[in-house]
């Protein structure tokens, strides 16, 4: 099933009682970017939606939320996991997948099943936020780039780093790339 995002953010917007205006100058955004996701004629980057979110206030893992894991839940299945990206986005030429283990309103820690696939990347705007990161490359490959220097990482190869350093991953290989990290405090 596709999730539609810009119904998802209209409604969000509108039940919040926030103009498009009002959202994009929150957001540092054009009201046209808001406009045009809500048209669902843009399909916005991970990085882009959370921007716009920021301006609500709402992670990705509450915009993306279909239903609410229960607070005691231990273990969680592969379905069980959030998808913070949408079914476009997933089926695009570069696509980024992002599955959270759990409801990361609860918890201190967020953990990610991340699929990158060939020509995929986080975007040319450095990431910086506050938090701490690590992850395990599980297969494929992928080129990290904290602050000037990039890395390209293997399987079992891992990484660890202050976020608020620029970093960004890309994905220039011919195969696929998963990554499991985890990031404290939750950014997405």
């Amino acid at each position: 099933m596709d999730f539609d995002v810009g119904a998802r953010l209209r409604a969000i917007r509108e039940a919040k009682a926030l103009s498009q205006r009002e959202l994009a100058r929150r957001a540092g955004v054009t009201n046209g970017t808001i406009s045009l996701i809500e048209q669902n004629q843009s399909s916005p980057s991970v990085a882009s939606l959370r921007k716009v979110l920021q301006g609500i206030p709402m992670t990705l893992a509450e915009f993306f939320s279909q239903e609410t894991p229960p607070p005691d839940q231990i273990v969680f299945r592969p379905d069980e996991l959030a998808e913070l990206t949408n079914e476009i986005q997933r089926r695009n030429e570069g696509a980024i997948s992002f599955r959270q283990v759990g409801d990361t309103s609860r918890h201190g820690l967020q953990i990610l099943h991340e699929t990158y696939a060939p020509g995929a990347d986080t975007g040319r705007t450095m990431l910086a936020h506050a938090s701490e990161e690590g992850g395990i490359v599980i297969s494929g490959q992928i080129e990290l780039t904290v602050d000037t220097t990039r890395y390209v990482l293997g399987p079992g190869d891992s990484y660890l780093f202050d976020s608020k350093r620029p970093h960004r991953f890309r994905n220039p290989f011919d195969a696929p790339c998963v990554i499991v990290s985890a990031c404290t405090p939750p950014y997405l």
